[in-house]
């Protein structure tokens, strides 16, 4: 994990201002004529928590400058950011970045500084309330009021949750009665009439989908409502049945576009999606968002980055046969969005990409509320913390999510007592868990393991995830591999063509040079079988030239499932027929094959 962070440190994040305009010294943000909405912060939002995950004072000092900006030119009234805007929305961002600064820091500038803000805000609300974008992203403010108030206990803090809740969008309504279940079109939204600002088009834009996902669970907090609480597993749902991608994430390329796997998603929408499950998970303490969290951290994340972090695609698809200049199969977006680059189609993602590493770095352990420690995902990492007035240490070691097994070594100061949790992923069956080489009760797929005991310095906790090759069902009866968190593709030959220069890095379109059109002869009974190659772990595990693990799996060609412009037909209905010979294709995960099949047509059994 943390080299994971020092590529991306090493990469785009590390110097994305002294090479891209918009977030720098010219920034409006940093008190310039420059770009004054959302890219500033956006980019401080991700940057903040990378510098200091990594203890990186050259990272620091870049994301002190913006820090610094906001917390001495506040207005008179409260009000903060540029002058040449008022919009809530991307104050709503720089609101989340000034918190993992405080967190990181105890500077003692951010608290008042939020209050005074968030006493403006409840003051003009009323005459000028949230609109567009603001609208629909009300719970990204309210959770950090959420965040103030736990802070501070200011009653009004309160007031202001429930004006943002009454003036904010209904996700929870929105998907109470889910009405968006085709793929959107230019024409449905009204696109050339609103600019893509009306209500209809912001409901089912990808990246407010992503952002909504919390907004429940945020409000549960104030509302203490059961359904609330609940309600982020019927927006799931909903998205997975007409928009789920075998990645873990739903299309969005920018709106919502069916389960037809050659659809894209927005990396915004990626980031975002998982800084709503780390928020939603914190709240809620319901394994499945882990699982999912895993789910799109391994696979989505990584899989829209070229392998050294200095460039990346607007969308990305599941099949993916080539990236290059068609507008096929976008809706809304333009040719470039599948362009490994600097900013391909919009440079939003640019700006916002920079938080999925590090808020998932920053995820993987949580407090409980009887004073205990959760492991709410799994990655190598340390955790230094204080436990019932006690300082410990924890130690985790592992290469998850290419290995199953994780060993957790407790180090407090002193023996002492409090409950440790365990994360048991759904698809986990059989896991087990042994203490200092004793075997404990079998715990349950899909829950927390409860482990209570005083704690002596050099207690390892051994964590034995089985992890088997499984079938998951999608599109048109299409079939995808996974194997523990990871999902598996055919890498297609891949042949790089740069397009253009740009600055520190440059854009690229991605060729096929192979073929790709295979069926997979692969059923419930044997999936469990499939040979599966193991290597060590390197410092670039989502690389093809590095990958750790692979499969093996028979396949048949299909000569009739082709590509027009660029993109892979739908996948056709499965089972399929095929008179080709039996061949054996090798699978890599997902992240590590930047051209891909991941969603396969299951060839029928031939008696």
């Amino acid at each position: 994990m943390r080299d994971q962070l020092r590529i991306q440190a090493s990469g785009l994040s590390g110097h994305l201002d002294e090479t891209w305009d918009d977030v720098g010294s010219n920034s409006a943000w940093l008190g310039g004529t420059g770009e004054a909405w959302e890219r500033g912060p956006y980019f401080i939002d991700g940057l903040v928590p990378l510098a200091y995950l990594l203890d990186d004072d050259r990272l620091k000092a870049k994301a002190q400058r913006y820090i610094e900006w906001t917390l001495t030119n506040q207005l008179p009234n409260g009000m903060i950011g540029p002058r040449s805007n008022d919009d809530w929305w991307p104050r709503m961002v720089m609101l989340k970045a000034l918190t993992q600064y405080q967190e990181a820091t105890s500077d003692p500038r951010v608290i008042p500084l939020l209050t005074r803000y968030f006493a403006y805000q409840l003051n003009t609300l009323p005459a000028r309330p949230l609109r567009d974008w603001g609208k629909f992203r009300w719970q990204d403010n309210a959770l950090i009021v959420i965040w103030l108030y736990n802070r501070t206990g200011d009653s009004k803090l309160l007031d202001l949750a429930h004006l943002l809740h009454q003036q904010g969008f209904d996700w929870k309504a929105n998907f109470a009665d889910f009405k968006y279940t085709e793929r959107i079109t230019p024409e449905f939204i009204k696109l050339n009439e609103g600019g893509g600002l009306k209500d209809v088009a912001l409901t089912t834009h990808g990246v407010n989908n992503g952002q909504a996902i919390k907004a429940s669970p945020v409000w549960s907090a104030i509302s203490n409502d059961e359904s609330d609480r609940q309600a982020v597993h019927q927006m799931m749902a909903e998205l997975d049945r007409y928009h789920g991608l075998p990645n873990g994430m739903f299309s969005c390329d920018e709106h919502l576009a069916g389960r037809n796997p050659s659809q894209g998603t927005e990396l915004c929408t990626v980031v975002e999606t998982m800084f709503s499950l780390e928020q939603s998970l914190a709240i809620l303490g319901d394994a499945s968002l882990g699982d999912r969290l895993e789910l799109i951290a391994f696979n989505a994340l990584p899989g829209t980055f070229t392998d050294d972090m200095w460039a990346h695609q607007y969308n990305q698809e599941p099949n993916q046969v080539e990236c290059s200049l068609h507008h096929k199969p976008w809706t809304t977006d333009g040719p470039e969005s599948n362009l490994y680059g600097l900013e391909p189609n919009f440079g939003c993602c640019t700006a916002n990409f920079h938080q999925g590493w590090p808020k998932f770095a920053a995820s993987l352990w949580m407090a409980s509320h009887d004073d205990g420690l959760v492991a709410a995902a799994y990655s190598p990492c340390e955790v230094r913390t204080t436990v019932n007035g006690t300082t410990v240490h924890v130690l985790e070691e592992t290469d998850y999510p290419f290995r199953g097994t994780v060993h957790i070594t407790v180090n407090p100061s002193a023996s002492v007592k409090f409950p440790l949790r365990l994360r048991i992923p759904a698809w986990a069956n059989g896991a087990t868990i042994s203490i200092n080489g004793v075997g404990q009760p079998a715990p349950s797929a899909a829950t927390f393991a409860r482990i209570e005991r005083t704690w002596q310095s050099g207690d390892v906790v051994e964590l034995k995830l089985p992890l088997v090759p499984r079938l998951s069902s999608g599109y048109k009866d299409s079939v995808s591999i996974e194997r523990g968190p990871l999902v598996f593709s055919y890498p297609i030959g891949e042949s790089w063509v740069k397009l253009r220069d740009r600055g520190m890095t440059a854009d690229w379109q991605v060729f096929p040079s192979t073929s790709w059109n295979y069926a997979l002869a692969v059923d419930e009974e044997n999936i469990g079988k499939l040979a599966v190659e193991e290597q060590p772990v390197g410092a670039s595990p989502y690389s093809l030239k590095d990958t750790p693990v692979k499969l093996q799996v028979n396949a048949h060609k299909l000569d009739e499932w082709r590509a027009v412009d660029g993109v892979a037909n739908p996948v056709p209905q499965s089972p399929v027929i095929s008179n080709q010979v039996e061949e054996q294709l090798t699978l890599v995960p997902y992240a590590a094959a930047k051209l891909r099949i991941t969603a396969f047509p299951k060839a029928k059994k031939m008696s």
